[in-house]
């Protein structure tokens, strides 16, 4: 019994051996290649920045046009408000056919009218404000009008703070924006974010440098060794395990005290999630390798099948609920739609067990599914 456990030792300190080995030697390349440096560091850091401080999807400084048919001190209050907010930049006129050629000019995005009835209308309890609103951009078009209801809804509650209520009001809205209560986009962007990191450094660079391994023929130059193929991968894809934990705590330091993101959840959960969307995106670089054995071919594969998915089709910039019904039900089989779920959750609203389990219960099924898959493929070519 002693020989045959003395053995099993044997076997398993050997193949500790040889995976150490190779991951050393993996990462000595790592370190080497400056096209590895550049997507696995450079281009992180250049998108944390881009994303954070190039992209916000909040209206700042909209130049809109105030048509002041209308000077009474009730309509100037109202102005003010709009003067005075930081959406709007706003150019007053009493010319509304000059406002419209503002606008059809896009020197202005929208026009705020205030009739020449306004003081009567407003003592009378019928108070109107025509909100007109440039509808190229449907979305900014939207966003203006909910911004410009805003402004007027701010006016009214301060008559209604100065004992002055607009007579026969209605019902009062009193609206509260939860887990994002400064209306920051970048509280979603920066974990969506994450994601394309990850996803990057999993399975684009993963696909590319396998791929790369294959063009030079190293691989099979280890298959005639006693080197298994499960013990390859391990050693080949450890490295880059590592380099996509330093860019999960790189973007989590940059979201937390460069952008002021919250991180409401446990940072271990968000560790643990974030392995295994990892272990996902590099088994998919290891699988998309070893059938292209191409540089080029891996590089576009996994530009389609995971990075271009991970933006478009994973809830990061786009609600699914407005997509079409057949391209929902595709991004059902799209890791990313699971990790930015769990993202946006640990990071906004805390460690909500009911989102977390089987969301990071898909991504471990993924994540086993395509190893296995990867190490068959890989094992079918050592024959």
């Amino acid at each position: 019994m002693s020989t045959v456990s003395e053995s099993r030792q044997a076997r398993s300190s050997s193949r500790l051996r040889r995976i150490w080995a190779l991951m050393r030697k993996e990462s000595l390349e790592l370190v080497r290649d400056p096209s590895s440096i550049a997507l696995g560091i450079v281009m992180p850091a250049i998108l944390v920045l881009l994303f954070g401080y190039g992209l916000s999807l909040d209206l700042k400084n909209v130049p809109v046009a105030v048509v002041m048919e209308d000077a009474s001190p009730d309509a100037r209050e109202l102005v003010a408000g709009f003067q005075l907010s930081p959406y709007f930049d706003a150019r007053l006129t009493t010319s509304m056919p000059y406002a419209r050629q503002l606008m059809l000019e896009h020197k202005v995005n929208g026009i705020v009218r205030i009739r020449s009835d306004f003081s009567r209308n407003l003592a009378m309890g019928d108070v109107q404000v025509q909100v007109l609103v440039h509808g190229a951009d449907a979305n900014t078009a939207r966003i203006m009008q909910v911004y410009a209801q805003g402004a007027v809804g701010q006016w009214a509650a301060r008559r209604a703070a100065e004992g002055r209520p607009i007579p026969n009001a209605g019902v009062t809205v009193r609206s509260r924006l939860w887990f994002n209560e400064a209306n920051d986009s970048r509280y979603f962007l920066v974990p969506g974010l994450i994601v394309l990191i990850m996803t990057l450094i999993g399975a684009f660079l993963t696909a590319l440098v396998m791929a790369r391994e294959w063009e030079r023929g190293t691989f099979e130059a280890m298959f005639v060794t006693p080197i298994r193929s499960g013990e390859i991968l391990v050693g080949k894809t450890a490295p880059y395990f590592m380099l996509g934990m330093i860019g999960l705590f790189l973007c989590i330091l940059s979201g937390k005290y460069l952008f002021q993101v919250p991180l409401r959840g446990s940072t271990l959960v968000l560790t643990v999630v974030s392995m295994l969307y990892l272990l996902v995106t590099l088994a998919t670089g290891l699988l998309i390798s070893s059938v292209t054995k191409s540089q080029f071919i891996a590089s576009q594969i996994a530009l389609v099948v995971t990075f271009l998915p991970a933006m478009m089709l994973s809830g990061f910039l786009f609600d699914l609920r407005s997509m079409p019904d057949v391209i929902r039900a595709i991004t059902y089989i799209m890791p990313a739609r699971y990790y930015v779920a769990l993202l946006q959750t640990i990071f906004l609203a805390g460690d909500i067990w009911s989102v977390i389990v089987p969301n990071a219960a898909v991504l471990a099924a993924m994540a086993a599914g395509l190893l296995v898959l990867s190490r068959m493929s890989t094992k079918k070519r050592l024959a």
